[in-house]
């Protein structure tokens, strides 16, 4: 077919298009793989190279032209079906509550995290959240864990390609607060720590901690004891016998493991370990190479610093006896949580 005979059909064609199948049609006819201004190219290959490109130049305005006009009617009447469609629907306000659908809930945990930041936050703490992958530095290098140290050894460490590392507790934050409010502030900051354990009744390979710190003059572990009573009486609504025992963490000096009895048994069970006492985690005086790493000088302050492990904290608050109900992912365990 000529070319001037061709461009006048496409364009008749094109103007009694009324539906979605005329669109289809028409594409398949002129515009697809097979459709006639396709063919039209491929016979160019028939003709001689002054008149091939003059034809094909021709070819080529007719298809730009036809491809524009097609797809605004296209749109036109994909855009009518959408509205026709939409006022057969029955309006209903949106913004009313289905009473019939049951309400979500915040998970445990980070209902547990909230109360803790609140406490600290009434008390004079500042709130700091850091990232879930640091460097090798951030997390051991800062906090007077060098390289080839033994205590590498005592957190099995989830390390990246790049040479990054899953932190593996809330400590790898410290460098970067004292260096930002040092050397006189009081902070808070909770966060999700990785450590490659074995699961059990109360080990999880992720798990959420909460560390704070204080740093300025004449601190000292009495400082220490208050803010913990204070925050653990406060969120667990109870008394428990707390206890600090000597424990070695690189960054304290001293350091104490921080200990709570078990609420879930006399005797011990599977969630102490027999024990009759629940680790929460470590605290102590901040070492003072790392006040100095965090450009704070050691001989003229002092800070405390601890680390609570939120998941327990809310195994106690909430009576669960299994670390990995939090974990399960089962809406009708976690929704029971009050």
């Amino acid at each position: 077919m000529e070319i001037s005979k061709l461009k006048i059909v496409i364009f008749e064609d094109l103007e009694n298009i009324r539906s979605e199948a005329d669109c289809g049609a028409f594409h398949a006819k002129y515009l697809g793989k097979a459709g006639a201004i396709t063919e039209a190219m491929q016979s160019l290959r028939n003709l001689a190279a002054e008149e091939r490109a003059k034809v094909g130049a021709e070819i080529n305005i007719i298809k730009r032209n036809v491809e524009a006009g097609f797809f605004n009617i296209q749109k036109t009447i994909q855009e009518a079906e959408i509205n026709r469609k939409l006022m057969a629907d029955t309006l209903v306000d949106v913004t009313i509550p289905d009473l019939n659908k049951e309400v979500g809930s915040l998970h445990p945990i980070t209902r547990v995290t909230r109360e803790v930041v609140e406490i600290f936050s009434s008390m004079g703490f500042i709130v700091a959240e850091g990232n879930e992958i640091v460097t090798e530095f951030e997390n051991f290098e800062s906090v007077n864990v060098p390289k080839h140290h033994p205590a590498r050894d005592m957190q099995d460490t989830f390390w990246l390609s790049n040479g990054m590392v899953l932190k593996t507790h809330t400590s790898a934050l410290q460098n970067i607060l004292l260096k930002k409010h040092g050397p006189v502030f009081s902070a808070v900051f909770p966060g999700r720590c990785y450590r490659n354990e074995n699961l059990d009744a109360s080990h999880e390979m992720a798990f959420f901690q909460v560390e704070g710190m204080m740093v300025g003059e004449d601190i000292s572990i009495a400082n220490l004891i208050y803010f913990l009573k204070q925050t653990l009486s406060q969120v667990l609504d109870r008394d428990l016998d707390v206890r600090l025992r000597p424990g070695y963490f690189p960054f304290t000096e001293p350091g104490f493991e921080i200990d709570i009895s078990c609420a879930f048994c006399d005797d011990g069970c599977s969630v102490c370990k027999r024990t009759k006492w629940i680790e929460f985690g470590g605290c102590g005086m901040i070492h003072p190479t790392v006040l100095e790493m965090g450009d704070v000088d050691p001989k003229k302050y002092q800070g405390f610093a601890f680390g609570l492990g939120l998941t327990r904290l809310a195994m106690m608050k909430y009576g669960v006896n299994d670390v990995r109900v939090f974990n399960s992912g089962k809406i009708d365990a976690l929704s029971s949580i009050k």
